[in-house]
């Protein structure tokens, strides 16, 4: 059978359901992973497609058993790709080890055995020859819990609904990346940000000491158009933790760009000092507040954004120290 090609639905970033709608909404673990569509053609084969459409299957072997999951039956199903690290959690950086590997099947098979990877099933779009799309979310999801798709790689995880409050707060207790609201009688929308799933990405904040800044380009000429921020290990060195590109205003950009040229240096704070390109050094004596989805295995900001500029704080009067486990 010949499945027909579908772009992932996606979600749009937004806050919980009014709590008088809240039984309405369906809510799913967001996953740190790479989003896959997966097409089972029903002769034991398997094909994964990225968000972007590039064909990703040799990129994880482990998952060629899943072509048989299902007997016959024709399937295309959504997903996620996820490393998992020793508590179960999922690990975007020890992925990237594995994405990109598509087109090194020798390499891909090695690092499958040291680091299998986990598919998280979560819908169904296609099925034994029929189209699922305009199904409302409700039944596609029955549907594919009755289709018991559970493996040594692959599992379909709980969807919780109502009760959205409990759902994010558990997943901010448990350190997860966020929750997704799914309306129960929603369509699967091909290739369209929707607002019938809504995206809440767990951020925290955390004080930071500017090191540095990279110039901004084309409206940004002339200002800073990021800035490197550090935090104090136990030994008192500034190590470097992220490159902050966004969350200003234009007021606040051309203020923060007058401190800059106030506090230039010739040598790097941090130490040991990072690698980036056109970087000016600046003396460590601006604390900021970003916040940040969660942090890579080196101590690194994911996704960090600048909330303020904390005048009122020196460094030594700041929270900017690295946690102990990283410190």
């Amino acid at each position: 059978m010949t499945l027909p090609l579908i772009a992932p639905m996606l979600a749009t970033p937004g806050t919980l359901p009014p709590p008088a709608q809240d039984t309405r909404w369906a809510y799913e673990t967001k996953q740190d992973g790479q989003r896959a569509v997966v097409y089972l053609p029903g002769d034991g084969g398997v094909l994964l497609r990225a968000r972007s459409g590039e064909d990703i299957t040799a990129a994880y072997p482990e998952l060629r058993p899943l072509g048989a999951a299902l007997a016959g039956t024709p399937a295309v199903l959504d997903g996620e790709v996820l490393a998992l690290d020793a508590d179960g959690r999922a690990d975007f950086q020890l992925l990237q080890s594995r994405m990109g590997l598509a087109h090194t099947p020798g390499r891909a098979a090695r690092r499958a055995a040291e680091q299998p990877v986990h598919l998280a099933l979560f819908d169904v779009l296609h099925l034994a020859g029929r189209s699922l799309l305009r199904e409302p979310y409700r039944h596609r999801r029955d549907l594919l819990e009755s289709l018991g798709l559970a493996g040594p790689y692959w599992s379909t995880p709980g969807a919780l609904v109502g009760h959205g409050e409990r759902a994010l707060a558990a997943t901010r207790e448990h350190g997860l990346e966020g929750l997704v609201c799914k309306r129960l009688d929603s369509v699967y929308e091909p290739g369209v940000r929707s607002r019938a799933w809504i995206k809440i990405r767990n951020m925290r904040g955390v004080d930071v000491v500017v090191g540095g800044w990279q110039p901004g380009k084309g409206r940004l000429t002339g200002l800073p158009g990021s800035v490197l921020v550090g935090q104090f290990d136990a030994a008192g060195n500034l190590r470097y933790v992220g490159n902050v590109g966004t969350g200003w205003t234009e007021a606040e950009r051309t203020e923060l760009a007058a401190l800059l040229r106030e506090y230039a240096a010739t040598d790097s704070p941090f130490s040991p000092v990072p690698r980036v390109a056109g970087a000016h050094w600046v003396l460590p004596r601006l604390v900021g507040e970003v916040r940040h989805s969660t942090r890579t295995r080196a101590g690194l900001l994911r996704q960090p954004s600048w909330l303020r500029l904390r005048q009122d704080l020196t460094p030594a009067d700041s929270s900017a120290f690295l946690p102990d486990d990283l410190g």
